[in-house]
Formats: structure tokens, sequence, C-alpha cells
């Protein structure tokens, strides 16, 4: 087999474009801060990012300007508020929108890794839609005579996900609350994963149903501990509810919030610093937590 162990700087270096549609994972849980903070760094531009429901690592992207499209269910600050750097980017026009609900985006995405061009569905038909789909279109069941909505496929070019564990090959363990991560990893023509730890290929057969996402599909693994942080990872550590809060009041203001990717995203350049930021403290805090190391 084919051994797939990368660096983080390569692995977005090779893989992505300008213009590419990125898939990002997470869903409250295992959200790819780290990995994704990768194509700020490297000035990545025009990318068109999707996934059902979108929180602040999408308002921090947006806030870089290396965004022009955004296709999502939901977005904001889960539990807080609202995505405030999405609110400016749209009503300025700075952004194009792409306004769906979550069970179309996992429709969506769950038609491209059938390989199908659509999926029908029973939403989407009566109520206020946005103006931004109008091009959605129905068909007739040609069994039934039944009318449905045609949910159009989503097919991303790269897919950055964050997991607890891989083997060397890419075979990526996943437990916990995936949401759309799995659909869209493989929806995606290419899949870029961190995880908590690289393991054996041995320990990883000891639990043949964690293994979510096969070594074939995979495209690049990185070990990167904590790379989901202020998420959390079922297993490692809780989320940092008050991180999220702060992250509120702080993307609020431009100039702020400019600090703030200055500090946790430009100046953390290695994982070792991006750990360091977090701090002992509240890293010893969080894996004691509900959701931390048993």
């Amino acid at each position: 087999m084919i051994e797939k162990i990368s660096n983080i700087t390569e692995a977005i270096k090779k893989n992505i474009n300008d213009n590419d549609t990125i898939f990002i994972g997470g869903f409250g849980h295992l959200i790819p801060f780290y990995l994704t903070h990768e194509l700020i760094r490297q000035n990545k531009a025009d990318l068109t990012i999707c996934r059902s429901g979108a929180d602040i690592l999408f308002d921090q992207l947006i806030a870089s300007k290396i965004i022009k499209k955004v296709i999502f269910g939901y977005i904001g600050n889960p539990s807080v508020g609202l995505s405030h750097s999405f609110n400016r980017a749209y009503k300025s026009d700075i952004i194009e929108v792409e306004e769906w609900t979550n069970q179309s985006m996992i429709l969506r995405l769950h038609a491209a890794r059938m390989g199908v061009s659509y999926l029908p569905s029973k939403i989407l038909q009566i109520g206020d839609k946005p103006s931004n789909i109008n091009y959605l279109k129905s068909t007739i069941c040609p069994y039934t005579g039944d009318l449905y909505s045609a949910i159009p496929s989503l097919k991303p070019d790269v897919a950055l996900i964050h997991a607890q564990h891989a083997d060397k090959y890419g075979n990526i363990q996943m437990w916990g609350i995936d949401g759309d991560t799995i659909e869209g990893a493989l929806a995606s023509d290419k899949i870029i994963v961190s995880v908590e730890k690289i393991i054996n290929n041995e320990k990883l057969k000891e639990h043949p149903e964690m293994t979510v996402i096969p070594a074939h599909r995979v495209t690049s693994v990185i070990e990167l501990p904590w790379g989901a942080y202020p998420s959390y990872v079922s297993g490692y550590y809780s989320r940092d509810d008050d991180h999220y809060m702060e992250y509120d009041q702080i993307s609020r203001d431009e100039e702020k919030l400019l600090d703030y990717l200055d500090e946790w995203v430009h100046s953390s350049k290695t994982l070792k610093e991006y750990q360091e930021m977090i701090g002992k403290e509240r890293c010893n805090s969080l894996e004691k937590g509900q959701c931390g190391k048993k």
C-alpha cells in the first residue's frame, strides 16, 4: 500500500489551487481549524467553500479575503450568534452566496458521492426560496408521476477534514458526531485529512468499524494534535466555549478581527506555536472536560 503521510505545507500547496471548491468538514466536532488556516497562510485566492452547517472557521476565511463564494445551509457562531464577517461581506457584495438547507446540502454531496447528477426530493417545493438558487429544477417520477425537486450534485475539488486516527496509508478512523463530513469527503476529488494521532495499521485493525474513509480515497494525511481547536474532538478534548464567546465580540470589529487572525493564524506558523497559543493550562482543562480523555 502507498503511504500517505505528508506535511501541512506540501499537502495544501500541491493539492489546492486558486478557484478550487473546498469542502470543509466538521459539525461542531472535528473542525479542521489548523489545517484550513494553511489556506490563509499560503494566500490561496478566489476559493469557493461549502458545507451544510458552517461555523467561525468560515468567518475567518471570509475575513481573510481569500473566498469568492460560499455554498451553505447555515453559517454562524454555533450557540453564540451570527457570522459577522459573512454578514459584512454579503452586504458589501464581496462574496457570492448560494443558500440551501442543511438537508439539501447533504443530498447534493451524497449525489456526487454516488456519481449521479441529482437526487429527487420533496424539499424546497413550498415556501420562500432564496433567489440565488432559482436555477433549481423539478423532476417527475417515471413510476408514480409525483413531482420532486431535482437537487443537483455538488462535487468539491478538495475536502479538508479532521479525525481522531489514521494509519500511514491513509485509512481514517472517526467517531462521534460527523455531520456531513463523511459525505463531503467522499464526494470530493481529493481528501486531505489532519488527525490527532497516526497509529499503527495493526492497532487500527482492532476497531475496523471506526474506519470511515478508506486509504485509496485519501490524498494526504497529516498528524496535527489539537488541530481542531477550539472545536472539540471526542476522546481527546472538549470545545473551548469561552473562545467562541470571545470570538463573537472580536469579530464584530474588523480591525480587532485582523489582529486575531495575525495572532492565531499568521503568527502560528507551526503546530507548536499554535499549541503554545492555546496554553498548557487550557489544554489540560479541555482534556479533562466532558468530551476529553477518560
